[in-house]
């Protein structure tokens, strides 16, 4: 079963071990945004002031995301940033404020959130955005689907402009939303 959530849903969440322990908070996501790839999880102790911790959590080593915790076995979970896969941790990873344009040179609006599908396997599949005037919502946050492939260039993010026809604003239909655009792309492929 998999879930939608916002990125900034799980920055403080306690990682919990199955024996009951809580060693770390998340700090921070890990992704490649060129991919939409989830890589993993940047840590934190406990407590307002504490400190970032040097070691991360590979998205692989995570059993589960739930409502108030990130589950992990033990943790031996945790590894050194070289447990990430060979390309490693992208140097502009934060995507957050940049501008969302459709293929065809449309302003969409800014980034304000990263919508990610949580299972068995994690990818981004939207991003929230404060709308533009090119949308009827200008200056509401609203959800816009992505395809399967992301295209990110320095400080702009590119989706195909009948990704527009999938706009909304509730994160409890976003999937359909998501899975009716993919489908769409698809079928214009075929």
């Amino acid at each position: 079963m998999s879930v939608l959530l916002r990125a900034t849903e799980l920055e403080g969440r306690p990682v919990v071990t199955f024996a009951g322990e809580s060693p770390a908070e998340v700090k921070d996501i890990i992704f490649d945004s060129s991919t939409g790839t989830l890589l993993g999880l940047t840590l934190r102790g406990h407590g307002l002031f504490s400190r970032a911790r040097k070691d991360i959590l590979p998205w692989l080593m995570i059993h589960s995301i739930g409502r108030d915790a990130v589950m992990i076995r033990d943790e031996g979970a945790f590894q050194g940033v070289d447990a990430l896969p060979a390309e490693g941790v992208p140097e502009n990873r934060n995507v957050i404020g940049n501008q969302v344009l459709t293929d065809a040179g449309t302003d969409v609006g800014r980034v304000v959130d990263v919508i990610i599908e949580a299972g068995a396997e994690a990818e981004i599949v939207g991003y929230e955005v404060k709308a533009s005037e090119a949308l009827a919502t200008r200056g509401e946050h609203v959800l816009i689907p992505l395809p399967a492939a992301i295209a990110v260039s320095g400080e702009h993010l590119i989706v195909p402009a009948g990704a527009l026809e999938f706009v909304g604003n509730d994160l409890s239909g976003f999937g359909a939303a998501v899975k009716a655009f993919r489908e769409k792309l698809r079928e214009g492929e075929g």
